[in-house]
């Protein structure tokens, strides 16, 4: 089994029972004895996964008013996404994030102002995002509360979408070389075990042709900075990071139905 999901305390256990049901998971009291696979963790305030395969990894967690997302915010490194996407001055695009993961591009391209959808095909993934985006809402940072007001969490496979009303596809195919470091390693590793069964859409060039056909002005594809292009068309251009490479393909407005 690819996830499933439990309880972090005994007197949780009837709210995660409830969680597995609606997501259509198998519910498991005890993961202790299960070696392989992912854990949907359960938690009042926030929820995690948990990969179950040795070694265990961390906790994965959602949370965007987090040290970590809040110390993003002010990075540098966010102004090539902003470039990407093309955020100038006052013009804040619409941006369908095709594959949203743990969110993170998508709630900086949020806090740049831009309104973003973010699709997740994952049912773990997609329900932690539902969660964080429900308690950014309520944090005490303003900054947080309104670049949350500008995310609304999507169901299915974004390859089942017919995109309409927005302005750029955003896909991270989330590669293991894009980064050495191991906190990206441990969610990289987290998540690519929750594939296997929740995503149609593997062959990241298949979502590309996908995204082409879409009614939008542009798509950004994230690579690791020194990858190759995700397929055999060149971008029109690219914006290099210190370490990812933002490919820009603008299309023809011929090609924009």
């Amino acid at each position: 089994m690819s996830c499933v999901v439990t309880a972090a305390s005994w007197s949780l256990l009837p709210s995660a029972k409830v969680v597995a049901k609606t997501l259509a998971l198998p519910f498991v009291e005890d993961i202790d004895a299960l070696d392989s696979g992912v854990a949907l963790v359960v938690d009042i305030d926030c929820s995690w996964l948990q990969r179950l395969q040795a070694p265990r990894l961390g906790p994965v967690h959602v949370d965007f008013a987090s040290a970590d997302m809040l110390h993003r915010r002010k990075a540098g490194h966010n102004e090539p996404l902003g470039r990407a996407i093309g955020v100038k001055d006052n013009l804040c695009p619409r941006v369908f994030d095709a594959t949203a993961g743990l969110g993170r591009d998508a709630f900086v391209m949020a806090d740049l102002g831009c309104f973003v959808a973010l699709s997740e095909a994952s049912r773990p993934l997609n329900y932690l995002l539902r969660e964080a985006v429900a308690r950014a809402l309520i944090s005490s940072n303003i900054k947080v509360v309104q670049a949350a007001n500008r995310m609304q969490v999507m169901t299915g496979d974004s390859a089942h979408h017919e995109v309409e009303g927005f302005d750029v596809i955003y896909i991270d195919p989330m590669f293991p070389e894009r980064s050495k470091s191991a906190a990206v390693k441990k969610d990289l590793a987290t998540i690519q075990a929750l594939q296997s069964d929740d995503c149609d859409y593997a062959d990241a060039e298949s979502l590309l042709a996908w995204a082409y056909r879409q009614a939008v002005d542009r798509v950004v594809v994230k690579r690791p900075a020194k990858a190759r292009p995700l397929s055999a068309a060149k971008p029109s251009h690219s914006i290099v990071g210190k370490t990812v490479r933002f490919d820009v393909i603008v299309k023809p407005k011929s090609a924009v139905v």
